[in-house]
Parts: C-alpha cells; sequence; structure tokens
C-alpha cells in the first residue's frame, strides 16, 4: 500500500511540491477556512496543512483533492489495477485482447478484502465532538459540519462487509437542537446505500449503528463517493485503489459495533436511534451546497454518538462545496475518466454521458446514444434513444437527472457530450418539439433541487432529438419579435439560444405562471418556417433575472437555466397543446428560469471574512500566492 495513513500521504505531496504547510497565522474554522480553501481551488495552489486552527488541536488539511494532477499522483499505485479491471467488466474479451494490461489483475484483487486486525492507531487518543474542528462554510450555515466523512454501515440482515456500504453523507456537528457532544444530524439523500441498511434496522424495532470515518488512507475518501458496479463494497474498491489491504479493527462477534480502519485519523462511532419503529430525526441545515444555494431546514436521522476516537498525529481534512467549480468538480471528472468504459456496459445503447457540473451535476444529463431500431428506415426519429433515456433514468445515480438530452451517434459520429456548445447546437438543430419531449412528472428528485413541488418530489423532461436538421439556428434575435409587457432585453446567447429578462416571480410551488402566456402568443406571432427548407429560427428562450449574467459564459447560462427551472412546471411554449397525454409546442421552447419566490438563497461571501483574506495574501502574508 503507498500510503496506509493520512500523514504519509500530506509528507510525500509536501515533498513533491504539491502541498505548503501554514504555520504563520492561525485560522478560524468558522468561515475563514473554507473560504480560504475556495480561492485556493480557484487559484490551482497546491495542498494546504494548516498548523495553527482556533479552537481545536487538530491541524486542518484543505484543497487536498484539488486537481486532476495531485489526484493522479496520490493514486498512482492502483490506478491500473482499477482501470484494468473497469475495462474488464465493461467487456470481458479485454483480457484476450490485451493480456498483459490484464496481467497485473489476479495480484490487485486479492487487495480488496480488508485485514482483520485486533487494534489500531485510531484508538490511541479519545476526545469530544466539540472539541473537534467546527467547519462553518458559508454564512446561513445551520452549524458546523464534517465535509470529507466517510460513512460506515452494514445490512443488519447480513453483517459483514460484502453488504458494507462506505457513503460521504454530510453530517452536522453543532447547531440547531443537537446535543454539543452527544449528537450529529446525518443527511443522507435518495438513492444512497445506507437507506436499506435504516430501513432494515426500522423494521427489526433496532438502532442502526454508524461509524463515520474522518482521513486515513486516502482511498477510503474516493470510495466513498465512487458509483461503484453492483455488489462491489465501497472498502473492496478502497483496497484495490490503495494497492493493499485496509487494515480494519473487527470487534468481536455480538458486541453491536462495526469495524473501523484502524489507521483512520479520526473515527465518530454512534447509533442511528428509533422510537416506536420509527427513525428519531431532528432538523438539520441550511448548508451551503454544491449546486450554489443553500439546502434548507429538513428533519433528518439523528446520530448518538458514543464515541470520538482519534489516532496521536490526527489531521482534520476537508473541503467546501459550493456553485461549481468546486473542488468537488475535480472527484466528478476524476470519477467519469475512470468510470467511462462502464457506460456502455451498464447501459445498452449508450455511448456516452456527461452529468454537467457547471449545472450542478444532476440538474443536466447530456448523454449520446444508438438509433438502430429502423435503420432501414428513410427519416431517423428517436426510438431507441427513448429506450437509453429510460435506463438512464432507471438506475443507478443518472435516475436522479432533470433534465437529460439525448443525440444519436449515427448522426454525428464525432459529437462528444463534452462539449457542451456542440451538443446543444447539434442538438437544438434537430429536435422536433411537436414529438422529442417526453415528461415524468410527480417523481423522486435530488434532495439539494428546490425546483420541484415538494422535497425530492418534482418532474424530469427525457429530450430526445435524431435525423436531418429541422432548423437553421438562428444567429440573431429576430428582427419581429415583439415581447409582451415586463419582458425585455432579449439577446441572443448561442446559435439558436435567446435570453430575455423576466417580471420577478411571485407564486407558489406546483403552479404554471401565467405571466408567460403572453410571451407565448408573441413567439407564436414570428415569421413562419419556409416549407421548401429548413428555416432559420430560434429553437430555445431561456426567461432570466439578470440576462447580462446569464449570457456572460456557458457556466452562467447552464446553471441559471438548468438549476432554476422544473421542467413540468417551468417549460412552456408557442403553440402548446396537449394529446392524448403528450405535450407538445413550436419553437421555441420557453425554460422558466427566473429565480422563484420559493427556491433556496444563492450562496455568497462573507465580506468581513474576505477583508481579512485579502490582508493576508498581500506581499509578505502567509496566504501570499495562494489564494485568487
Amino acid at each position: 500500500m503507498l500510503y496506509q495513513t493520512l500523514a504519509a500521504c500530506v509528507a510525500d505531496l509536501e515533498k513533491n511540491g504539491f502541498l505548503r504547510r501554514i504555520d504563520g497565522c492561525e485560522v478560524d474554522p468558522c468561515l475563514e477556512a473554507a473560504a480560504i480553501q475556495r480561492r485556493a481551488f480557484r487559484r490551482g495552489s497546491p495542498a494546504l496543512l494548516f498548523t495553527r486552527v482556533k479552537g481545536t488541536p487538530f491541524p486542518l488539511l484543505a484543497n487536498f483533492f484539488g486537481s486532476g494532477e495531485r489526484l493522479r499522483f496520490i493514486f498512482r499505485h492502483g490506478l491500473r489495477a482499477v482501470e484494468a479491471l473497469f475495462r474488464l467488466k465493461a467487456d470481458p474479451r479485454e483480457i484476450l485482447r490485451h493480456p498483459l494490461r490484464c496481467v497485473s489483475l489476479p495480484g490487485a484483487l486479492l487487495h480488496m478484502m480488508p485485514r482483520k486486525v485486533r487494534t489500531g492507531p485510531v484508538l490511541s487518543c479519545s476526545t469530544v465532538l466539540s472539541r473537534l474542528p467546527r467547519i462553518v462554510s458559508w454564512p446561513g450555515d445551520g452549524g458546523a459540519y464534517i465535509t470529507l466523512p466517510q460513512v460506515y454501515s452494514e445490512d443488519p440482515d447480513r453483517p459483514g462487509f460484502a453488504a458494507s456500504n462506505l457513503g460521504m453523507y454530510r453530517v452536522q456537528i453543532s447547531g440547531n437542537a443537537f446535543d454539543p457532544d452527544l449528537e450529529a444530524g446525518l443527511h443522507y439523500q435518495i438513492h444512497r446505500g445506507i437507506g436499506p441498511h435504516h430501513a432494515a434496522a426500522l423494521a427489526r424495532g433496532v438502532p442502526l449503528p454508524v461509524n463515520v470515518f474522518v482521513g486515513g488512507p486516502p482511498a477510503l475518501t474516493l470510495a466513498a463517493i465512487m458509483p461503484l458496479p453492483e455488489g462491489m463494497p465501497e472498502i473492496f474498491f478502497a483496497g484495490l485503489l490503495a494497492g493493499g489491504r485496509i487494515p480494519m479493527i473487527v470487534p468481536k462477534a455480538g458486541s453491536g459495533a462495526l469495524p473501523l480502519p484502524a489507521e483512520a485519523d479520526f473515527c465518530l462511532s454512534g447509533v442511528l436511534l428509533a422510537r416506536d419503529g420509527k427513525a428519531l430525526t431532528k432538523p438539520e441545515g441550511p448548508f451551503g451546497d454544491h449546486l450554489g444555494y443553500y439546502s434548507l431546514i429538513h428533519d433528518f436521522p439523528v446520530l448518538r454518538v458514543h464515541s470520538v476516537r482519534h489516532r496521536r498525529d490526527a489531521i482534520w481534512p476537508f473541503t467546501s462545496v459550493g456553485r461549481p467549480p468546486q473542488e468537488d468538480t475535480v472527484f466528478g471528472q476524476f470519477i467519469h475518466e475512470l468510470t467511462a468504459a462502464l457506460v456502455p456496459a451498464t447501459f445498452p445503447g449508450v455511448r456516452e454521458v456527461h452529468a454537467v457540473d457547471a449545472a450542478g451535476v444532476h440538474p443536466l444529463l447530456l448523454a449520446l446514444g444508438s438509433e438502430r431500431y429502423v435503420p432501414f428506415a428513410r427519416d431517423r426519429i428517436p426510438q431507441e434513444l427513448l429506450t437509453c433515456g429510460f435506463a438512464l433514468l432507471g438506475g443507478t445515480q443518472t435516475s436522479l437527472s432533470k433534465y437529460l438530452l439525448l443525440a444519436a451517434q449515427e448522426d454525428a459520429p464525432g459529437l462528444s457530450t463534452r462539449s457542451v456548445p456542440d451538443f446543444f447546437r447539434h442538438f437544438l438543430a434537430r429536435t422536433d418539439f411537436s414529438r422529442d419531449l417526453h415528461f415524468i412528472t410527480r417523481t423522486t428528485m435530488d434532495t439539494l433541487d428546490y425546483t420541484g413541488i415538494s422535497l425530492n418530489q418534482g418532474s424530469k423532461v427525457l429530450w430526445a432529438a435524431a435525423g436531418e436538421p429541422r432548423r437553421r439556428l438562428s444567429l440573431a434575435v429576430p428582427p419581429d419579435l415583439s415581447l409582451p409587457p415586463g419582458f425585455a432585453d432579449a439577446r441572443l446567447f448561442a446559435p439558436g439560444i435567446l435570453l430575455c429578462r423576466g417580471p420577478a416571480h411571485t407564486l407558489g410551488r406546483d403552479v404554471q405562471d401565467p405571466a408567460l402566456e403572453p410571451l407565448a402568443l408573441a413567439l407564436a406571432r414570428l415569421s413562419p418556417s419556409r416549407e421548401d427548407a429548413p428555416a432559420e429560427e430560434p429553437a430555445l428562450l431561456v426567461v432570466v433575472d439578470d440576462p447580462a449574467f446569464a449570457s456572460a459564459s456557458w457556466d452562467n447560462f447552464l446553471w441559471t437555466a438548468f438549476t432554476r427551472s422544473d421542467p413540468a412546471t417551468d417549460l412552456y411554449g408557442p403553440r402548446a397543446a396537449t394529446h392524448c397525454k403528450h405535450w407538445s409546442c413550436a419553437a421555441p421552447l420557453i425554460i422558466d428560469a427566473r429565480a422563484k419566490a420559493f427556491h433556496a438563497p444563492v450562496l455568497e461571501d462573507d465580506p468581513a471574512v474576505e477583508k481579512r483574506l485579502d490582508a493576508l495574501a498581500a506581499p509578505g502574508r502567509p496566504l501570499h500566492g495562494l489564494i485568487a
């Protein structure tokens, strides 16, 4: 194993120029540390180890996974085996075509099973929750959070590593109504592996034991966020990635305790409480999340903490999330590279997927699929694409996608979902708005997405397009476009994509806004399409609060359009109609991407903290050259 401890990894990073130790100033874990981390990431700085931390004896590690180069350096020992395993799972013939690529795999697979030990450094010391670093990331956060936790649980009906789950679910350790040294809030979202374990415990009427690890071998942290193939426990993957068996302290049978990594920096042990067969919950949040908004206060399970243990040289790694890109963007890109070969094997007919980070990941999924159902037909229309789309929406993390845009690879063999402008240009030119929009309403949604009709509930749209271009995308605002009162500042963002300002939204959830109907009527009065050739016309009009901001970059456009709209509620169009339950319209489709009256607030930095950081970044000060 290349790094058995986090301290060993930190020392190696520092030796190779990937980490800077900051001894020259005390850092406040309340707002300041997270703001430094975000600014260090933006600048492309090395990892930062803060040795003087206000209110806690433990050093803080920031920006640890802040670049792809650093990630590949950290995991260089195990990456080859992981890539070989994923290629082999995607196509078993790989071992015959390229046997040398797989020659080291049998030995590497032996690293997957954890090594059972009786004790380890993590048991050396004890502390309490209130002595841990209290990282508060954003001014509106409800308290301090563990932001790189590894939450371990086992199936009560099948205890042991084989049915275990290691996930990264945020853990609130101060604030709200939590007992400061005995309770923590465990925020796990839908479609997470701990959910079935908790359900099984509740069915038995017993508490669910949970361990929360922090630090330890870096492979554990990455394993906790990996979307792994069915049947591969994260703890097994960690050994494969680490290049050595993870030593796990296994308690005596019947003790009710769970295993824990011998070399972890910290371990919080406790149980999710139940009362009368139901989970005990308390209000958790708010928390500045990776969509760029606060996730608000909701009831989540309470973790009753029985012990907090740590090694003598413990280091507290943390991150801060917010509007992309952030440090978790690097995780996403790295995971995409590792798992790209698995996509066709997991979703037959799907060639490529791109969960768009700039749009908050789950709000927008771009995909390329095959359209081979009727290869002899004169006109290619979405058929197999719909099968591909429903497969994507039916399993794994892609099932949480809100907008799924799916194009046919046969129409443009060189097209990639990673080139977002090219994808939209290709896709919008081919969309038939009378046929290609397929809605799923009143369905489960990402817990962090507040555009729907309630927590965890909203809509999706499977938007598939195939065949020859149906239109030439307009390269200017149509000269005969006359916006109705309340709408203004129409501008072209990209070929076929217009933006305009709309009136402030004032309505509640689950209601379409009648103010958008006059806009749809105005668009219906645009010059009709020519029948002898594809017309030049806009395909998409996005209504926003600030057209100058939304049009400034693709990142701004994607974030605004897809984090502030719910497909069923916020899509409109000229000559809209519903026939036999199928909704259709003419071009251009309207997306109402205004901030709604019920949406969560946007994340904003604390001006006083930013001013202090500016001073620390001045020439001669400890953070000079390290933060943007």
